[in-house]
């Protein structure tokens, strides 16, 4: 199958933007002949025989970025368009260069200049393709389109975008997306990464065990043990909340922060041996909020409590995410869908407390004790005193193996695109395991 990938790589790095890379180069990378990487990056080692003979993906990238930065994004300008115009012009060209027939596209979130971008890409681009394949990686443009846009709006969407031949969403939450333009077909495949830490069981586990056991014998009075100590580390009594994220009101930056400060003050209420700090990874899309953030910073009960690391990758994120104790994002994001953020934490069997928001609950166990409702620091508070004395995240790492990996995923997103050369629709089907699986 030939698929021609209208989508853009980092930068900016975003969870999307990381999919489509980890997409492109588990599929070989890009198949035309002046751009295509020696070895496409190959993740897909992790993929092996998946993409070969039969089962054969072959990508042709427009890597259609509008934007280099996270500030620019949205911001829809007459250079944009231009350049959007050039992306198409050049996706066509590809159609019949190389003889691509499937187009492959991220529709929009629920913003306006996002909407016209897909205007105007399925106003050019579809009518010179075989089959559209549209991937949900953001949720909500449905409930969006219904309540905010005018129904001239929502009469031109439906009428560029109504049934595609496949949509792929990534959570049961957001098929409805895809049922609203009638999708003739629609498979969930749930998001998975490379896994990040190997190591886990030999060197995260039994320090992080350490951590928890040495944890409750504090909060319940016990002495501590010199091996306790030893195992454990010299900040046993410091709770290492992480928050992974851009830095935004939407993505529960402040909540956090409200949270972690009511959390230390009733511990220190209690006379609890323990606090909490907040360690805080991630850049400012928006200069006002980074100014109420430095404002907070020098609040009594903040100062002491938060330290922010900026934007972090590579080895130091994965060094904050094995020395956490905890994994804080209280997010309401009006597109917040199947963040890969979470699907990090899992990996390194870190206890999460997010929101009861949209597809998320899906990620979870039924009745896990960590989810929260939105805008509520005060469950936020309680909650991570709760998760620091009784849950170890372990069971995450396992659920993290059977349903996230990138193997997983790019196996399942084979099935879904192969689907498509089936006879009949094909709706709500699943060929990735969801929650629990």
């Amino acid at each position: 199958m030939k698929l021609l990938v209208f989508a853009h790589t980092p930068p900016p790095h975003h969870g999307q933007s990381y999919m489509v890379q980890l997409m492109l180069a588990g599929f070989g990378g890009d198949r035309r002949g002046f751009r295509r990487r020696a070895a496409g990056a190959r993740q897909g080692e992790d993929f092996a025989g998946l993409n070969d003979g039969a089962n054969a993906v072959e990508c042709y990238h427009v890597n259609a970025r509008l934007s280099q930065n996270l500030e620019d994004i949205g911001d829809f300008r007459l250079g944009k368009f231009i350049l959007l115009l050039w992306y198409c012009l050049e996706a066509i060209w590809c159609r019949f260069r190389y003889g691509v027939t499937n187009f492959y596209y991220i529709p929009a979130p629920g913003k306006p200049s996002a909407l016209y971008r897909d205007w105007m890409v399925m106003f050019i681009c579809r009518p010179f393709f075989k089959r559209i394949i549209l991937h949900w990686h953001a949720a909500g443009l449905a409930k969006w389109l219904e309540t905010v846009m005018q129904i001239r709006s929502r009469s031109l969407t439906y009428r560029l975008m109504k049934q595609v031949d496949l949509s792929i969403v990534l959570s049961n939450y957001n098929q409805a997306d895809a049922e609203k333009i009638f999708s003739r077909r629609i498979q969930v495949v749930s998001n998975g990464i490379p896994d990040p830490c190997a190591e886990f069981e030999r060197e995260v586990l039994p320090r992080r065990q350490a951590r928890f056991a040495a944890r409750r014998k504090l909060v319940s009075g016990q002495a501590l043990a010199p091996d306790d100590e030893r195992l454990a580390g010299p900040d046993l009594r410091v709770v290492k909340v992480l928050y992974l994220a851009h830095c935004t009101h939407e993505k529960g930056l402040f909540d956090a922060i409200a949270g972690a400060r009511i959390a230390n003050h009733r511990l220190a209420e209690d006379r609890s041996p323990i606090s909490v700090r907040l360690l805080i990874a991630g850049t400012f899309v928006n200069m006002d909020e980074k100014g109420v953030f430095d404002e907070m910073l020098v609040q009594p009960g903040v100062a002491d409590s938060v330290q922010h690391f900026g934007f972090v990758s590579g080895d130091q994120k994965n060094q904050l995410l094995r020395e956490a104790d905890l994994f804080c994002f209280p997010t309401y994001y009006q597109n917040e869908n199947q963040p890969v953020n979470l699907i990090e934490a899992m990996a390194f069997g870190l206890p999460i407390l997010t929101t009861r928001w949209r597809s998320l609950p899906e990620l979870f166990p039924d009745n896990y004790p960590g989810l929260v409702d939105v805008h509520a620091p005060d469950q936020i508070a309680q909650t991570i005193i709760k998760l620091a004395a009784t849950e170890t995240g372990e069971g995450f790492r396992g659920l993290f193996l059977r349903n996230y990996t990138l193997a997983r995923h790019l196996s399942a997103l084979t099935e879904a695109l192969h689907s498509l050369e089936l006879p009949g629709p094909s709706l709500a089907s699943s060929p990735s395991a969801l929650r629990g699986a």
